[in-house]
């Protein structure tokens, strides 16, 4: 088995269109969304790091999440930007496995670490006198270092997995990325421990956190209402609109992603739902945060300030 993938040289990847009079197209707008999503999501991070008055659990989540969308973006689309540049379609196999390894790490830490940032307001507005307490240095980094451990683990089981398939030459891959469940789809050995392990996937990344937030929006929510002044309740879910902004345009998309899959079978309507999720969440975090967060929007002036001060 081992040898009939040593001589399977790789995957075509069909990308967003087959029109070539799209690809210019194409090209300039997914350029320019990787650099202001990575741009955007460094200064959140640089503007965390250097203003000791973000040095908060929130903020440190937001860094952290900052971090993996920087990463998650350049997961696909560089390849996606080199592929149309050069006219070609191919990816080898080491690399479609590399790309499907980073993807699911990086989507799967951008769920765990909205789930613990809907935790962290969950802390700060049903116990907000022991939220130093609860919400401690030490409880944030094992949070984080956590969701790392685990999400690397179930990264590389399916990776073990994928890797004893046996796969037929010229395979197309209808999208603009490797994404697991089409290259399992493409497989010609038997694929049911594969299938098995990405419905536990789907859960342990998908279900389990985003039950996690509905939890803790239904207790914010609970919170809220034994509020007798308006006054408190608006200040109080204020803190939590950009968060809850950023979770619906995150678990949106992938509705969306999903849904366009049951209803059409034409896999560029389903690649550009794929993007949506992909690409322009991690470009619109950056905006949401700092748009509606004065702290932040003061970080970014002061970061920019100094930047600006050097010679």
């Amino acid at each position: 088995m081992e040898a009939e993938n040593q001589t399977f040289s790789g995957f075509l990847l069909l990308g967003l269109s087959e029109d070539p009079e799209l690809q210019h197209l194409f090209f300039g707008l997914f350029l320019s969304m990787y650099l202001v999503s990575v741009l955007g999501n460094l200064l959140i991070f640089l503007a965390v790091y250097s203003d000791p008055n973000l040095h908060t659990p929130m903020y440190f989540f937001l860094s952290n999440l900052s971090f993996v969308d920087i990463c998650f973006i350049t997961t696909t689309v560089p390849k996606m930007l080199v592929n149309i540049q050069t006219e070609s379609k191919d990816i080898s196999y080491i690399g479609c496995l590399t790309q499907v390894y980073f993807f699911m790490i990086f989507l799967g830490l951008d769920t765990f670490l909205l789930t613990i940032m809907s935790y962290d307001r969950f802390v700060a507005i049903c116990h907000p006198l022991h939220y130093t307490i609860f919400m401690n240095p030490q409880l944030c980094l094992l949070l984080v270092l956590m969701s790392w451990v685990i999400i690397f683990l179930v990264s590389l089981l399916h990776i073990l997995l994928l890797m004893r398939l046996n796969f037929c030459r010229g395979t197309e891959i209808p999208h603009f990325f490797c994404e697991l469940a089409q290259i399992i789809k493409l497989a010609c050995s038997d694929t049911f421990i594969n299938n098995f392990f990405l419905y536990v996937m789907t859960v342990l990344v998908g279900v389990f956190p985003f039950t996690g937030i509905l939890f803790s929006y239904s207790q914010i929510v609970s919170s809220l209402m034994r509020m007798s002044s308006a006054g408190s309740k608006y200040k109080a879910f204020s803190t939590c609109m950009s968060h809850l902004s950023v979770v619906s345009l995150f678990y949106g998309t992938g509705l969306g992603v999903y849904l366009s899959s049951v209803v059409t079978h034409s896999f560029q309507a389903s690649s550009i739902a794929s993007a949506m999720y992909t690409v322009v969440t991690p470009m619109l975090n950056p905006f949401i945060y700092s748009l509606r967060n004065k702290d932040v929007k003061g970080a970014l002036g002061r970061l920019l300030c100094r930047a600006g001060s050097f010679p």
